[in-house]
């Protein structure tokens, strides 16, 4: 008995120390687990932290269309539409998917299918046109867009901005006509109104007429728009040239159409090409 005692106190002590053994491996294993996923997880957070998707930038369609026949007007606005959406479309995708993919993922999974679209959209734009008028050439060259970004892109890789969103250019947006950087108020356009200089309408214009005033009013409000959502790129002309200017195009092929409308059955009016400049209230 008093031999036997050593014996199984001996085994005792092996089957505690065994059951030790695995009870701190567990806890070794399950501190790594944890050490590791918290690891992972400061990694992800200051890697979302420090990427910034950026905006997606391409060029306005509208300015660069010729007089656009009443037939063909409301197809042109729904398409015009339409690629605004699909640039909205596109940005909410760039957000959606900061840190994913490699350093071609915005090329490839955003900028080249937005590209796709817009080329066929503009194609439907120009072929709405020329149903009734010469059909506009070149404005494939309108469908690429680029990135504005600050510091990394989706994909990974350091992002060149487009000229207009460089350093430079926005630390001289001091001097801009109602655009004075990005800590200043866009503003707001005010055009000259065309409804109250215009003659006794036709009741065979009048539908034309009033069609063309309404596009008037859309044209100030995209304006606006695109005013609020530039603040602080471009130089110093750049509101002018960029936004005033191309609106003032558009004005003028608009009003023109609402002279020849009046003009077909009556006199037609003059002077109103005056009407198409509009000013920035700051």
């Amino acid at each position: 008995m008093s031999r036997a005692l050593p014996k199984y106190n001996k085994r005792r002590v092996l089957m505690i120390g065994g059951t030790a053994a695995v009870v701190l491996s567990g806890a070794v294993i399950a501190g790594n687990a944890l050490a590791g996923e918290t690891s992972k997880s400061g990694t992800n957070a200051t890697t979302k932290a420090a990427t910034s998707p950026g905006t997606v930038n391409c060029p306005a369609v509208a300015p660069s269309l010729p007089a656009i026949p009443a037939s063909a007007q409301a197809e042109v606005t729904r398409n015009l539409t339409l690629l605004d959406t699909q640039i909205a479309e596109a940005n909410k995708r760039l957000v959606d998917t900061v840190g994913q993919g490699g350093p071609n993922f915005v090329q490839n999974a955003i900028l080249g299918p937005l590209k796709d679209k817009r080329v066929a959209t503009i194609n439907r734009i120009a072929t709405a046109i020329g149903r009734t008028a010469a059909k506009p050439t070149g404005l494939d060259s309108l469908a690429p867009c680029t990135l504005n970004a600050n510091g990394v892109n989706s994909g990974g890789a350091a992002a060149t901005a487009t000229p207009s969103a460089t350093a430079t250019q926005q630390a001289g947006n001091t001097g801009n006509t109602g655009n004075a950087g990005s800590t200043t108020a866009a503003g707001t356009i005010t055009c000259p109104d065309v409804a109250s200089k215009l003659p006794a309408i036709p009741a065979s214009a009048q539908a034309e007429v009033t069609r063309n005033l309404t596009l008037l009013n859309t044209q100030i409000t995209e304006a606006n728009t695109r005013l609020a959502n530039t603040v602080g790129q471009g130089g110093p002309n750049f509101v002018q040239n960029a936004i005033l200017g191309p609106l003032a195009d558009k004005r003028k092929s608009t009003i023109d159409r609402i002279a020849i409308s009046i003009g077909r059955t009556a006199a037609k009016p003059t002077g109103l090409d005056s009407l198409a400049t509009c000013t920035l209230n700051k």
